[in-house]
């Protein structure tokens, strides 16, 4: 199902299957709040704790999307799966994911900076981050997903760039939905999201309109490029008016991974850039400042 340079690169690269077309990887955040190093944004803005998070995707090497600006080999990524290559049942992706997730922790336990009590509670995660690699809303079965988490007592937070509208039609609602704006317009989208579907323009649009009417907390994430899409913030408050999300998060491109071999350390803005154009996108929507976190370059912007 995945070629099998691809499932190598990611056991390579820590990447753990949860089936066969699911991953599971320990985040970086999850690695820091276990050596008491600090914890994520999420934490900070959300109260999702990091040590607690399991990092997964139900696609892990799907994606209509080639964003220049992400840090993983989007070159190798399949476009869209074909019928009936994603079939694993949800509860079967959640027990491999929770067993991948220990045992790739399983060395944090004779760390001698680790927080005992942190590890033993890693070993039981309540929160999903479905995200990680690829596009979860490829998985046909994301709803069921969302609902079997929630009847473990998981909270869930979704990112998707919003290719697959159906998919939303009638979603499980988890607990925080994302959606990826990344462009203010069309060719600014091509450019930077280099997207394969030819509608993605109006798949985007369509997902936008249908985040308004969910009643979960909803987040608009604006990736900044610089260089590529710090630019037009009249078009990009246009779109949020249009999803009308409770939260703005305005973040900084990282120059991390398989990124750096498209984009250069020049294109990663300062947190005062990111900043100023937050204070921009704040002045044309009414969202307000609500809080930042300059270790990952990131202003959250409150409907309220």
């Amino acid at each position: 199902m995945i070629p099998e340079d691809l499932h190598k690169m990611l056991t390579k690269q820590q990447y753990r299957f949860a089936g066969r077309h699911s991953a599971v990887k320990i985040c970086e955040w999850t690695k820091k709040s276990l050596r008491g190093e600090g914890t994520c944004y999420k934490q900070k803005f959300y109260g999702i704790e990091s040590h607690r998070c399991l990092q997964m995707t139900p696609s892990v090497a799907w994606c209509p999307n080639r964003c220049v600006y992400c840090w993983r080999a989007v070159e190798k990524t399949l476009e869209t799966p074909k019928e009936g290559e994603m079939i694993d049942d949800p509860a079967d992706i959640i027990d491999a994911a929770i067993k991948a997730q220990r045992s790739l922790l399983t060395g944090f336990k004779g760390l001698d900076k680790a927080d005992r009590k942190k590890w033993e509670e890693a070993q039981h995660p309540n929160q999903a981050a479905i995200s990680l690699a690829g596009e979860p809303t490829a998985y046909p079965r994301i709803s069921e997903l969302i609902e079997e988490f929630h009847r473990r007592g998981f909270t869930t937070f979704l990112v998707t760039n919003g290719q697959y509208p159906e998919r939303l039609e009638g979603l499980a609602e988890p607990t925080n939905l994302y959606i990826s704006l990344d462009a203010p317009d069309r060719e600014t989208y091509r450019k930077t999201d280099v997207p394969l579907l030819p509608d993605y323009w109006e798949r985007l649009n369509r997902s936008l309109e249908l985040m308004s009417g969910f009643s979960c907390t909803k987040v608009l994430r604006l990736t900044l490029v610089k260089g590529w899409n710090i630019h037009n913030p009249e078009g990009y408050s246009e779109l949020i008016k249009k999803a009308d999300p409770d939260f703005i998060e305005v973040k900084g491109y990282m120059w991390v991974g398989f990124s750096r071999q498209r984009l250069k350390k020049e294109n990663m803005p300062f947190h005062d850039e990111v900043k100023a154009f937050a204070e921009q996108v704040s002045r044309l929507t009414g969202y307000r400042y609500k809080d930042e976190q300059k270790a990952s370059r990131v202003v959250l912007l409150s409907k309220g």
